[in-house]
């Protein structure tokens, strides 16, 4: 769906666009934050979700509000002036999932967005992905099921790039 890896079969629209044959149009409509945020860390964090704008077309006359209520959204106001190099894994977590916010996407994908955090990261970045849920279309990519029982109402399973099961958890669960 990102297309950063071609598919070899099948069709995907994002927002009824084609991602091999719109594949600007569908990646404008998605945020994606892969297991390793792709961060600049010689740059504070202001200068790179500024540079995440200008690379996504952020009206500059809305971006500064733009981007101080996803700051507060992720909760990384405090440490907006600092170089990103020097930020705990949690807190670069939480800048990788305000670079996937920038363009107010449609859809965000996550993958597995709470590895290597601590257990109240961890509650707290699972708390944040269900309210965005409630705005957006959020899939998450991940192989711990408590995090997948605690966030997701739909689960899709997949196997070598097919569809085997979905449906909610507890149905999933007691097999019907």
């Amino acid at each position: 769906l990102t297309g950063y890896i071609s598919s070899t079969s099948g069709s995907a629209t994002v927002d009824g666009f084609d991602i091999l044959e719109n594949p600007i149009e569908a990646k404008k409509r998605i945020g994606y934050l892969p297991e390793q945020p792709p961060l600049y860390m010689d740059l504070t964090v202001n200068e790179y979700l500024n540079f995440v704008a200008d690379l996504k077309g952020v009206d500059k006359k809305s971006r500064k509000n733009h981007l101080d209520d996803i700051k507060e959204l992720v909760k990384i106001t405090d440490v907006q002036g600092r170089i990103i190099g020097n930020l705990s894994k949690g807190y670069k977590q939480r800048v990788g999932l305000a670079q996937a916010l920038v363009a107010d996407p449609k859809v965000l994908i996550l993958d597995e967005p709470t590895v290597g955090l601590d257990p109240n990261q961890i509650i707290e970045i699972r708390k944040l992905i269900k309210t965005l849920g409630k705005q957006r279309t959020v899939i998450l990519s991940s192989h711990i099921l408590p995090e997948v029982a605690d966030i997701c109402e739909k689960v899709v399973i997949i196997d070598h790039g097919s569809i085997v099961a979905q449906d909610s958890l507890s149905n999933l669960q007691r097999g019907i």
